[in-house]
């Protein structure tokens, strides 16, 4: 056998081994993009009580047990606070006005500060609140997408009183991995508005 035929069974051969590895390797697939697991607390309430204001406001509702009131001094506005929960980083910031021939206004301004996030909001599906009993009214906002707040919404007795809210999470907004901290601000916050009262 010459030197020639020798390099042809070589190269066969050779040809012949890589075929038979890359045909017993496992097939590549790209990796699924993976998100740290966040824990959250089961819901657990207590009524928001004077002593963690200032003064008493003149609304009530249920707030988390894991949740810091704290009330915020806004350019002399009273009964604005910020309810912090520290174990997933985000807040709801609460702010009150007395109706005084500013109804329109203020429902403007509340429309206006939840359209403003249009622009990364994918869809903003609202629902109407309704509590005739004790004359509780809003709209809620659920902002879907990767904006900087999931939901907001506005309570009213349309002649008194107007509260507004807005959940933020302290963090780069990314819905996916932060289905779970929206879940679980979605109960406490709705919690929050069925258990509404004016003062």
């Amino acid at each position: 056998m010459n030197c020639r035929c020798c390099h042809i069974v070589f190269l066969c051969v050779l040809c012949a081994a890589g075929v038979l590895l890359a045909a017993c390797s496992k097939p590549t697939t790209p990796k699924e993009y993976g998100y740290f697991r966040i824990a959250v607390p089961q819901h657990q309430f207590d009524t928001l009580t004077a002593d963690l204001l200032p003064e008493d406001p003149p609304y009530a509702f249920l707030v988390s047990k894991y949740a810091q009131v704290i009330p915020v001094d806004e350019q002399g506005e009273k009964y604005w606070l910020d309810i912090h929960y520290p174990t997933i980083n985000a807040t709801v910031h609460c702010s009150y006005k007395p109706i005084v021939n500013n109804f329109p206004q203020l429902l403007a301004d509340a429309q206006e500060f939840v359209y403003s996030h249009s622009v990364k909001a994918t869809a903003i599906p609202e629902q109407e609140y309704a509590d005739t009993v004790h004359g509780v009214y809003g709209v809620y906002y659920e902002l879907e997408g990767n904006t900087a707040t999931p939901m907001q919404f506005f309570l009213t007795d349309s002649a008194r009183h107007f509260f507004r809210a807005a959940v933020y999470v302290n963090t780069i907004p990314n819905q996916d991995s932060l289905a779970p901290v929206i879940d679980f601000l979605k109960v406490d916050v709705r919690t929050m508005i069925e258990s509404f009262r004016w003062q």
